[in-house]
């Protein structure tokens, strides 16, 4: 008897096989748990309602440069997330970023508020600029340094919401 032959021996007394005629379950099993009443179990609490379009327009308008992207600054999960991140950190300042992989409710909410199907999704001094491809195009025209200064400036006197960037 071979190697093989052994191992497959040796795996058919320790698994028992279920239908006639098959092996029965080894004498020192584990008893089985005792039985429990069949109660469903009790669902969580469900979280309060929330409205999406109400916290996109409140991260839009008090965040002079926000990035609505899949993933994080130092970890995108796409490559048009990574270049819109990479285009916002080279003006070295800090840009307010949501990733929309956390909340598929974000996501979609996203995508209907701007009325853009895609992401990522830029907003500067609360106007939607679009997407990567746009960005870029603004950036390599110089014309992207001038807003983002002048949102930055106009929201030094606001109160912005730290914290909600990674």
């Amino acid at each position: 008897m071979g190697i093989r032959d052994k191992a497959k021996k040796k795996v058919k007394q320790l698994l028992p096989i279920v239908g006639a005629g098959g092996n029965q379950a080894p004498a020192a099993a584990t008893p089985a748990a005792p039985a429990r009443p069949a109660v469903a179990p009790t669902p969580p609490p469900a979280a309060p309602p929330r409205d999406v379009q109400s916290f996109l327009d409140e991260v839009v308008k008090t965040n002079p440069v926000v990035l609505f992207m899949k993933g994080t600054p130092s970890s995108p999960m796409c490559g048009f997330s990574a270049n819109a991140a990479g285009i916002l950190q080279s003006y070295g300042g800090s840009f307010f970023h949501v990733d929309v992989i956390a909340d598929p409710e974000v996501r979609q909410g996203i995508k209907d508020y701007s009325n853009w199907p895609t992401l990522p999704q830029i907003y500067v001094g609360g106007e939607f600029l679009g997407g990567s491809d746009i960005l870029m195009q603004m950036h390599q025209a110089g014309e992207l340094a001038e807003l983002i200064e002048q949102a930055k400036t106009e929201a030094s006197g606001t109160v912005q919401r730290p914290g909600l960037t990674g």
